[in-house]
């Protein structure tokens, strides 16, 4: 007999991708609903052998927490960057830095660089599992030190603190 986890191996993903596919589609009938949890059970089935194992999020508070600072992070920066953008080229100092990780959980290091990307004005190109590195481009990058310090104190440490 075939269980639950072949069925369903992640019901909150499931769920996430039929309430996403609703929203993509802006219809809220019983076709659109139904071809939603279709959907929802169909790709975590299909996928499920490439996926890698469950993160084990040990703390949930500090989860909430961080994606509070995030969600707050991400508008204060959509201002930040359409302020920098309406003003001449010459005040843009964009560039590239190295990121030094301490996290040593790939899922973690995976959230830091969504992180870093959905945050306006950096995006992370490129992890080095030898050198326990992010590449990171900046729009506008005044001060490499307090940059790194910045995502190290609002980012990573408390990734750490859910991970553990």
């Amino acid at each position: 007999m075939l269980s639950r986890k072949f069925w369903l191996p992640r019901p909150l993903f499931s769920l996430f991708l039929a309430l996403l596919w609703l929203l993509l589609v802006n219809d809220f009938s019983v076709a659109h609903t139904l071809l939603g949890l279709a959907l929802g059970v169909a790709i975590p089935a299909v996928t499920h052998a490439f996926w890698p194992e469950e993160a084990r999020i040990k703390r949930p508070l500090p989860l909430l927490r961080y994606v509070l600072v995030l969600l707050v992070d991400i508008l204060r920066s959509n201002l930040v960057v359409a302020l920098r953008i309406l003003r001449p080229a010459r005040h843009l100092q964009p560039g590239f830095f190295l990121y030094p990780l301490t996290l040593d959980d790939d899922f973690a290091i995976t959230i830091l660089a969504s992180t870093i990307s959905l945050t306006p004005g950096t995006v992370s190109l490129h992890y080095d599992a030898k050198a326990q590195t992010l590449l990171v481009h900046a729009l506008h990058l005044e001060d490499e030190a307090d940059t790194i310090a910045t995502i190290r104190e609002r980012y990573e440490q408390p990734l750490k603190e859910i991970f553990r």
